[in-house]
């Protein structure tokens, strides 16, 4: 098994640049965001001034082109009629993208597989390798018949490059 790699994007720190001094291209972007997010001026002063949050929106030209994949490896006895095979589609923030996936999706199993979007998003913003996860699955609140309950699903996190459309 190779190691991941773990990059760190470059960010012109001088002048606070993240498009390397085209300085319209930045205001733009900056005024994007402040509008996307609703912030006020002075919020937006506070978004600035942590690094951190410049230093994510620099990756996300490469961010969006990943795709995080929770898929059903085991179910049985489901009320909501998952099965093996059925793939709940999010985008590299989290962000469930409702088209892909299945019509019905059932709260229990996705509250259960958000330790590990996060911890996916989190690879991600680092430039390691989400796919490197240890503890990638994650079972749904139902402990399934021989425990008194109904059913058990089953779900396996995994990251994959979005589809040139």
């Amino acid at each position: 098994m190779g190691k991941s790699k773990r990059t760190t994007p470059k960010i012109n720190r001088g002048g606070n640049s993240m498009h390397g001094g085209d300085k319209k291209r930045e205001t733009q972007m900056w005024e994007m965001i402040q509008k996307r997010l609703g912030y006020t001026d002075e919020e937006m002063k506070q978004f600035r001034n942590n690094p951190r949050n410049e230093e994510i929106l620099s990756m996300v030209p490469d961010l969006i082109n990943k795709t995080i994949v929770a898929e059903v490896v085991e179910s049985r006895g489901c009320n909501s009629l998952h099965k093996v095979g059925d793939r709940f589609y999010f985008d590299s923030a989290g962000n469930l993208l409702t088209a892909p996936s299945p019509k019905r999706i059932c709260i229990y199993a996705l509250s259960v597989i958000t330790p590990q979007i996060f911890a996916a998003t989190e690879f991600l913003y680092a430039g390691a390798d989400p796919n490197q996860m240890r503890f990638k699955r994650a079972g749904c609140y139902d402990v399934g018949l021989a425990c008194g309950g109904w059913g058990r699903v089953v779900l396996e996190l995994k990251v994959e490059d979005r589809p040139k459309s």
